[in-house]
């Protein structure tokens, strides 16, 4: 199939090069956000405070992490992508961090 026939197949135009990723490493990436999920309930359960707190302040940055990479497909993505998407992102981390220390002094 042509290059133009097969974006044709897809309904869209030419945007370069696409990564397909197996089916396998979807579901490798589910399970261990699985894993991960069940990890945190069972710290907020059993160890409520501080340590749940701390456990879910580790763990979600991982799982957003591989959200990001594999769902997301950042992994894949030219550097420009990434540094604009991680750039937006810590511009929002500053306004939060912020908003919580205005509310702090309220």
């Amino acid at each position: 199939m042509s290059k133009t026939t097969a974006a044709a197949a897809h309904g869209s135009g030419d945007h370069g090069d696409h990564h397909i990723v197996p089916d396998g490493t979807f579901i490798q990436v589910w399970i261990g956000l699985l894993i991960l999920t069940a990890l945190t309930v069972a710290a907020s359960v059993y160890y409520p405070g501080n340590v749940g707190v701390a456990v879910a302040m580790i763990v979600t940055p991982i799982k957003a992490a591989l959200i990001l990479m594999y769902f997301m497909h950042l992994k894949y993505e030219k550097k420009v992508f990434v540094i604009m998407f991680l750039s937006a992102m810590s511009i929002f981390g500053v306004f939060l961090g912020l908003t919580f220390i205005d509310y702090l002094f309220r």
